[in-house]
């Protein structure tokens, strides 16, 4: 981010920010056309509250969305990426739970075991988990209440070890028991709409309305400047 020091600085950058359009072309997101902005710039008052100037090939982020299957979080992840016009694009695991089940037996013919069926299934699934998880820029990974998602755990420490932002996302009642995992998110969210949230602050570095609405105090008035 940067921040005006002076005055003198701080006219100069609300110049340059009112004379500045936004320029945009297209990117694809989730697999259809949407706008982004290379040159992102929020203007106040007084001063820009971030710079962020870019050139036409304005980086697309990544982000691997992993997690449950049985809710519609993704669709809603991606739809507020496609209203906020955000340069993202979006990769998810196989969501077919018949097909990540069959995948293995289908191509290379039924097993008598299950463990050898389930085996040659998960290590097929896993060419794709690997490779999508290993490019993105940022890892999301969803844990539901009614079922036990150990994949999503070791989505999580997988993205974990290989140095990923993660954000969590799941319903405060289960909190407890994913502590550990929370302890190396970056994040964590209880609704999909904060990921969105948190993508466009991480990218453009706009801000929605405080979640504590008219009671958010910003941090200087209610415990004190940082640096006196």
């Amino acid at each position: 981010p940067f921040h005006t020091t002076t005055k003198a600085s701080a006219s100069l950058m609300s110049k340059v920010c009112n004379k500045i359009g936004l320029l945009k072309t297209h990117a694809r997101v989730a697999g259809s056309s949407v706008l982004r902005t290379p040159l992102a710039m929020t203007t106040s008052s007084t001063a820009c509250r971030h710079f962020s100037a870019t050139t036409d090939n304005t980086k697309v982020w990544k982000v691997y969305l992993s997690g449950e299957i049985h809710s519609d979080w993704r669709e809603v992840i991606a739809k507020g990426v496609h209203d906020k016009n955000l340069p993202v694009f979006l990769t998810a695991p196989n969501t077919s739970h018949e097909d990540s089940d069959d995948c293995g037996a289908i191509i290379l013919g039924m097993q008598e075991e299950r463990p050898n069926w389930d085996m040659i299934g998960a290590k097929m699934n896993a060419i794709r988990t690997k490779t999508l998880l290993s490019e993105a820029d940022i890892v999301v990974v969803r844990f539901g209440e009614k079922y036990r998602q150990w994949n999503a755990a070791y989505d999580a420490g997988y993205a974990a070890a290989l140095g990923k932002p993660v954000i969590t996302l799941h319903p405060p009642a289960i909190s407890h028991m994913l502590k550990e995992v929370n302890a190396s998110a970056n994040a964590v969210c209880e609704e999909p709409e904060q990921v969105v949230d948190t993508l466009a602050y991480v990218i453009r570095g706009d801000l929605p309305e405080p979640r504590d609405g008219d009671n958010f105090v910003p941090i200087a008035d209610r415990l004190g400047k940082g640096n006196p």
